[in-house]
C-alpha cells in the first residue's frame, strides 16, 4: 500500500494554489476513492470593475433593468454573457 505524503497547512489560499500548481495529488491522495461532489451553492468568483458610460446608456439600462425587475448591474451582465456566448 502507498504510502501517502502529509498535506502542509497554508497560510493563504495563494501560498495553497502555488503549491498545488507544483505538486502533484496523487502522491498525497489516493485518487481511486475519491468521489465527486457538487456544491449548489457556490457563486462564481467576481472582480470589481469601473465602467464608462453615457448618462443616457445609463438611464436606458436602468429603465430597462426596473422593467424587467433586475438590478442594472445583473441586466448589464446578462447583456454581455448573451453577447459573449454568441460569438463564441
Amino acid at each position: 500500500m502507498k504510502k501517502f505524503k502529509e498535506i502542509p497547512k497554508f497560510k493563504s489560499e495563494q501560498e495553497e494554489r502555488l503549491f498545488w500548481e507544483t505538486h502533484d495529488t496523487a502522491d498525497y491522495f489516493d485518487l481511486s476513492k475519491a468521489k465527486r461532489v457538487t456544491f449548489p451553492n457556490l457563486k462564481k468568483s467576481t472582480k470589481t470593475i469601473s465602467l464608462r458610460l453615457p448618462v443616457d446608456m445609463l438611464d436606458n439600462l436602468k429603465v430597462k433593468a426596473n422593467a424587467m425587475d433586475v438590478p442594472y448591474q445583473s441586466l448589464i451582465k446578462m447583456i454581455l454573457q448573451k453577447e459573449l456566448s454568441a460569438n463564441s
